[in-house]
């Protein structure tokens, strides 16, 4: 026995190992290409308005180039060529004729019933050698005969004879599938020939070495130094150690401007000599003199100082940054879009920037990157009146509204005004018309402005807090528009934390269950064992913004006294209830908001200052003092819980049997028989009542019951 192997140049085989090998890469990517992103941005609502800025072009052509950046041509044009190849390889693998190995058959050569006996195919035999012996046919042209191959089909059908009627033939037939023992097959390699050819081995060794020696490390050493270059907020590593070498305690809006301008992403956007173009005609426009000692653009004269030491690129992105938080027309169609392009890139940086201050802890610090963060999305300097995120408003408006005064109006402070007075503040020559001024009031009345409406420390299951337990600080509040009127009363239910079973870990750990609802007799979920589904707020109204931004909220505390943060900020993105209705209208749900952290390990009380802040709107932020009451263990584990048991109704079965048992009848306990009390009794009795008024008077937070999220 011998083993053939041939390689498939023919196409029989070749086109599945092709179809095979680029649907492992089309397939998947193609999937990945077509799924609809998860990211916040692309799922949440919007805030309706139809004002447009002056830029409004370029803004929507700086949001398309970053859609055309994000689909990935290079992998679209992949994706096409294993189309492609695919589609050529089904096209050959349906036109190309297969050989399908023959099974050797007896029966089947010599055309008989597999049910014939051994006379019928002795009688069957004899016919067919009469008929097919050589020595009596002649070979037909006209059918390609030879003597050959009538030789050879006489052949056939005397081992076919012979595998059914002699005992050695046969045997082989059935153990090896063939009367003459084993025989050699075939291997076929679905891979061209000519990779064997003679000659044509150099060039196979050269293409092996280029795979594994060239392509397969550039490609694994471009992901890793890839994954290397930039940080887990995607920034560059230079522009992260930049950034840290700028860094200081306490750091205005200004200075976190500054910091941010040494990022190396600018240098993609002003290549190629355009960190010179335009320079003179940006600064006059930023340094011009303003109003309350501030430039137009909002530069105060610390900032202008530090703007005239820099250079280069840097120089030119934060002049474009301080061009973009004042608004101001530079009068270049050039410049207008690289201020809102540097934007995006600003507002990513930051985020990199707030971790850099968050491992130092400083307040100030973190403060000053939470609120550049609002100005840059909301377009708005440093100090800036909160009333310019609305449409249509300037800073001029703005002034006359707040009616010169020197500290600003909030958004919720001046939709709190009488409708007459915000009309006779806003409404006049060169101030906004009547539909303008809808539309600013119709903007502030979808803003979701988070009203904390309680705050407090728990340990889950727990009455007291311990020394180095584990503390939820959780947080009730609603979202309640600015302008917002008839605001319906609390519940006070709503402002309980209810704890998680106790074999719930998924409540527990805070992950999303994945077991069925439990249904109750009426076969209906349970209002407990309902499915959770998060709610996202809309996307943030930041019509100067050229990205879609989903608002984020921060929750930290911090210690007022060392000015420094003790809990690191926890970031909420959704909620657990419906915000608005269907209609539009906020719906005052109850939103619950946790965080976690560890007790201090000694006990005392402990005044910490909430900071409430929002990424994406100026004014909303919210700052509250609550204390955390920390008690020993000791302390805890002299407070046992009672079990109360309620005594059954006097009507009810269970009454009945409890009077029968107790010698009494439903609706009359017996009676006690009197006892002089000895003095040991009187002793127990008024330890009893002092211990019994202790528990009445102890003012132990009780409180950790809440909605379920």
């Amino acid at each position: 026995m011998s083993t053939d192997y041939t390689y498939d140049e023919q196409g029989q085989f070749f086109p599945f190992f092709i179809l095979t090998i680029s649907g492992l890469v089309t397939l998947p990517l193609t999937y990945s290409l077509l799924t609809p992103s998860q990211e916040l941005e692309n799922t949440a609502p919007r805030i309706h308005s139809g004002f447009k800025p002056r830029d409004a072009d370029l803004i929507e052509g700086q949001i398309k180039k970053q859609k055309r950046r994000e689909r990935r041509l290079k992998r679209i044009i992949t994706a096409a060529a294993g189309w492609l190849m695919m589609g050529y390889m089904i096209y050959l693998i349906m036109v190309t004729a297969r050989s399908i190995p023959k099974i050797w058959d007896p029966y089947d050569i010599l055309g008989i019933s597999r049910s014939a006996n051994e006379k019928a195919i002795n009688k069957h035999y004899k016919g067919l050698a009469r008929r097919f012996h050589p020595d009596k046919m002649k070979p037909d042209p006209a059918k390609n005969q030879t003597i050959e191959s009538l030789n050879d089909h006489f052949v056939e059908l005397t081992k076919a004879y012979k595998a059914l009627t002699d005992e050695e033939v046969r045997n082989n037939y059935v153990q090896y599938g063939h009367p003459d023992g084993k025989q050699s097959f075939s291997i076929g390699i679905a891979l061209p020939k000519l990779i064997v050819t003679e000659g044509n081995g150099k060039y196979v060794l050269l293409m092996y070495g280029l795979l594994l020696g060239v392509l397969l490390p550039y490609v694994v050493g471009r992901w890793w130094y890839g994954t290397q270059r930039v940080t887990r907020e995607k920034v560059l590593v230079t522009s992260a150690g930049n950034m840290f070498q700028e860094y200081k305690e306490s750091m205005t809006e200004g200075d976190v401007l500054s910091a941010l301008s040494t990022g190396e992403e600018y240098n993609d956007v002003l290549k190629g000599g355009r960190e010179d173009h335009g320079l003179g005609k940006l600064e006059r426009s930023i340094l011009a003199e303003g109003t309350e000692g501030r430039s137009t653009a909002g530069l105060e004269s610390k900032d202008r100082e530090g703007y005239e030491q820099l250079s280069g690129v840097r120089r030119k992105a934060l002049g474009l940054l301080w061009a973009y938080l004042g608004r101001v027309d530079l009068e270049d169609s050039t410049l207008n879009d690289e201020k809102y392009e540097v934007a995006p890139i600003a507002l990513a940086l930051n985020e990199a920037f707030t971790a850099i201050s968050l491992a130092f802890t400083s307040t100030p610090a973190i403060e000053s990157t939470f609120k550049t963060s609002q100005n840059l999305i909301q377009a708005i300097p440093p100090q800036a009146s909160p009333l310019l995120q609305l449409p249509y408003v300037t800073p001029t408006i703005a002034e006359a509204i707040e009616g010169g005064n020197k500290t600003h109006l909030t958004v919720q402070q001046f939709m709190q005004l009488p409708d007459d007075r915000r009309r006779r503040a806003a409404l006049g020559p060169g101030l906004l018309s009547e539909s303008e001024y809808r539309a600013a009031v119709g903007v502030a009345r979808q803003l979701p402005v988070l009203k904390v409406e309680k705050a407090f420390f728990k340990v889950m299951g727990e009455r007291l807090i311990t020394t180095s337990s584990l503390v939820q600080f959780v947080i009730k509040a609603r979202i309640i528009p600015p302008g917002t009127t008839n605001t319906p009363e609390i519940n006070e239910l709503d402002l309980e934390d209810v704890d998680p079973a106790e074999d719930d870990l998924d409540a527990i750990l805070g992950r999303k269950s994945n077991k069925k609802p439990k249904l109750t007799d009426s076969s209906k979920p349970t209002p407990a064992a309902k499915e959770e589904k998060t709610i996202q707020p809309p996307l943030a109204y930041a019509p100067y913004f050229a990205r879609d931004h989903s608002p984020r909220w921060h929750v930290y505390l911090a210690d007022s006294k060392q000015a420094k943060v003790a809990v690191p900020p926890f970031t909420f993105t959704t909620f657990d209830k419906p915000l608005f209705d269907e209609q539009g209208n906020p719906t005052f749900a109850v939103q619950t908001l946790k965080m976690q952290f560890q007790a201090p390990p000694q006990a005392g009380q402990y005044t910490f200052v909430m900071h409430l802040i929002c990424d994406s709107y100026i004014g909303i932020d919210t700052k509250k003092e609550v204390i955390l009451d920390v008690q020993e263990m000791a302390r805890a584990e002299e407070i046992v819980p009672e079990d109360e048991i309620s005594e059954p109704e006097e009507d009810s079965l269970a009454g009945q049997m409890n009077a029968l048992k107790s010698g009494g009848i439903a609706g009359s306990p017996p009676k006690a028989k009197a006892k002089k009390p000895t003095d040991e009794d009187s002793s127990d009795e008024e330890s009893d009542t002092e211990g019994e008024e202790e528990e009445e008077n102890s003012d132990t937070d009780t409180d950790t019951d809440t909605d379920e999220e």
